[in-house]
């Protein structure tokens, strides 16, 4: 049967079936027949990355309680639970998690294994919430390991490659109330001078541009209400009274209230509402997380071939996260900066203009985000991730016959 397509529907998956185990036991005996196998999520990786040419499984059916540990301020679930449903129980019971990403539609464990982040200078992307995870391995064995472990911080972003990961724990805190301002108008000029300024005015901060002209475009504060309150101006941008969508053009009925209004961190920290679908799909997404002491040079040589981007592109976001020590994550060992481009449904077209992309950004030390779509091959990858030989060293630990590998991970790492 075919399993069809990505969330956007610009890849085919080719696996022969999608199977749904309903506890790690089935699971279990699924990894034993020693075929190849892949987990799949929300589906909402832009390339063959979740894909095999054996079968994917879904733990869509795996027990959704949520166990909340109040001593070790952690929660504890199934992977194929989504954020917005993660964050409304959460929510529910007093709690929250750190950041969330864009999309609450979104898997956990998909989102984990991609490093796939949301924004502000002092916020790790979301695999940092990461304090243990258990997963099903090459053997059929089931694997736990926790933070401090040998090991855990290659196994936490691991692509898919170890294993089928079943279970995840999660750092959280009390819950806490987040307004969000929007603001437009806002110079390129200011935004290069004043750069360190405005990602750090507000807990977690989005700036979207098409590359055009001398303004900038749309900036997304998301402050703390137990934080200062944010500005009324920010370096000449306009605070808007009403909502907006990144997109100009789009109405602002699936995004997340505006306009100052306070609320509680599951219904602000992510752009879009769970209950809405974000877009009709109908795009292409690619991202780099560039080292934050080269933003300035990456933006400039961006700007550069800003009238070749603007006729492919939505929407470009521009996003901060602080380093952390995972060994495959784009924010590894660096305060880094995620240029993420929202395309218009145009594969041949994104295809040629990334590696001009990618020639600009990569020598700056940019790690293409592992979920979306970039050329560059294992050559070019391998300088960028120190400790990619260890986690060579992983994958032959755990997946020894090489159950979890796949195209994708051959050309990109190499295994």
């Amino acid at each position: 049967m075919s399993v069809g397509t990505n969330w956007a529907g610009n890849y085919q998956y080719r696996a022969a079936d999608l199977l749904h185990p309903q506890t790690t036991a089935e699971l279990q005996t699924l990894v034993t027949r020693g075929t190849p196998l892949r987990a799949l999520g929300s589906r909402h990786s832009f390339s063959s990355l979740a894909d095999t040419l054996g079968d994917l499984v879904s733990l869509d059916r795996f027990d959704p309680t949520v166990t909340i540990d109040e001593t070790a301020r952690t929660a504890s679930f199934a992977a194929g639970i989504r954020y917005g449903e993660l964050a409304t129980e959460l929510q529910s019971r007093g709690w929250a998690l750190h950041n969330l990403a864009s999309l609450p539609h979104i898997s956990v464990a998909g989102a984990v294994a991609t490093a796939t982040h949301g924004s502000g200078d002092r916020n790790g992307n979301l695999a940092t919430a990461v304090s243990a995870l258990e997963f099903v391995d090459g053997t059929g064995e089931i694997v736990t390991l926790r933070r401090g472990d040998a090991g855990f911080d290659g196994a936490v972003v691991s692509l898919g490659a170890l294993g089928i990961v079943t279970r995840l724990t999660l750092d959280i805190e009390p819950t806490f109330d987040v307004r969000q301002d929007v603001y437009t108008g806002l110079q390129w000029s200011d935004l290069l001078a004043n750069f360190d300024a405005i990602t750090s005015s507000a807990y977690s901060v989005s700036v979207f541009t098409n590359w055009l002209g001398d303004t900038v475009g749309g900036v997304w504060l998301k402050s703390r209400m137990d934080a200062p309150a944010p500005p009324l101006d920010l370096f000449g941008a306009e605070r808007q009274a009403t909502s907006l969508h990144p997109l100009p053009d789009m109405p602002s009925t699936n995004t997340t209230p505006q306009g100052g209004v306070p609320g509680p961190w599951s219904d602000r920290l992510a752009h879009f509402l769970l209950e809405f679908t974000p877009s009709n799909g109908d795009e292409i997404q690619s991202e780099f997380l560039v080292p934050r002491h080269n933003i300035g040079a990456a933006l400039a040589s961006l700007r550069d071939i800003g009238e070749t981007i603007a006729p492919l592109l939505h929407i470009t976001e521009l996003r901060t996260m602080a380093a952390d020590e995972l060994w495959l994550s784009g924010a590894s060992g660096v305060d880094a900066v995620g240029i993420h481009f929202t395309w218009k449904m145009l594969p041949t077209e994104v295809r040629d203009i990334l590696p001009e992309i990618e020639a600009r950004l990569l020598p700056l030390g940019a790690r293409p985000h592992w979920g979306k779509v970039f050329t560059a091959a294992g050559e070019q990858l391998d300088p960028l991730y120190p400790r990619l030989g260890d986690f060579r060293e992983l994958v032959q630990k755990y997946d020894p016959s090489g159950l979890f590998r796949n195209e994708f991970l051959a050309r990109s790492i190499r295994i």
